[in-house]
């Protein structure tokens, strides 16, 4: 008899990440990617976290909540090997998942109590906005990094040859706003990564993108290995 399970979410991520297009595919790949980590009421007190801040990263399991209703397989098809390899879903992170559940290695930047709201403030994060929080782990170097670990088709962490540059106009967007410092960094660094979807990356014509992170819509344009931001649009209210 097969058993089923239900788990309580503990908490919610807030994100830079509004959709799941330009989300770095695993965490850690962009420092400059910042979230809070919003405690869920019944875990929104003290004793639940003391001492968390004297590790210097964590675990979060979490939920594909976006994906979780849209079915999986048992065979998927890796971004990493261009879209066209077919491997076992148990042999990949895909989203598509028979339980639509993951784990993230997120740097703990800080415990803050804001207006009697508990939040963790977390760095190098590759979770969409809303995402639901299952649990949380301290990170042990001495038992989680295995240094002579072996990563078939994911042994090294993903490289691109692409530049990225931006318009006058998207320049002085990043300059002016002080809300997110490390906008244009931020910005810089996912698009570095090539979120297009692999079939996308094999035409050699110019190419029309749009993101939203935070509250702004980021337009670029590629041509070749090149990303060009041209235009940064505030979507309402700037808030984050």
């Amino acid at each position: 008899m097969q058993q089923q399970f239900a788990f309580n979410v503990i908490g919610t991520i807030r994100s830079p990440y509004k959709q799941k297009f330009a989300i770095p595919r695993q965490p850690g790949l962009v420092l400059e990617a910042k979230a809070q980590l919003i405690f869920a009421e019944a875990y929104n007190a003290e004793p639940f976290i003391r001492g968390i801040e004297e590790f210097s990263h964590l675990w979060l399991m979490f939920v594909f909540h976006e994906t979780a209703d849209k079915g999986w397989s048992p065979m998927v098809r890796p971004p990493r090997l261009g879209g066209n390899t077919r491997k076992g879903v148990f042999a990949t992170r895909a989203t598509f998942r028979p339980n639509p559940i993951g784990l993230s290695v997120v740097q703990l930047e800080g415990v803050r109590c804001v207006n009697k709201q508990w939040q963790l403030d977390l760095a190098g994060i590759d979770l969409l906005d809303g995402t639901p929080i299952l649990d949380i782990k301290p990170y042990l170097p001495y038992s989680d990094a295995i240094p002579y670990a072996s990563a078939s088709f994911a042994d090294t962490a993903p490289e691109t040859a692409m530049t990225v540059s931006f318009s006058a106009e998207a320049e002085q967007f990043c300059q002016r706003q002080s809300r997110w410092p490390e906008l244009k960094t931020l910005i810089e660094k996912v698009l570095k990564q090539d979120p297009r979807p692999p079939y996308k990356k094999k035409h050699t014509g110019e190419q029309s993108y749009g993101m939203t992170l935070y509250n702004l819509n980021i337009q670029w344009k590629v041509t070749g290995e090149h990303h060009y931001v041209y235009a940064i649009t505030p979507l309402g209210e700037l808030a984050g």
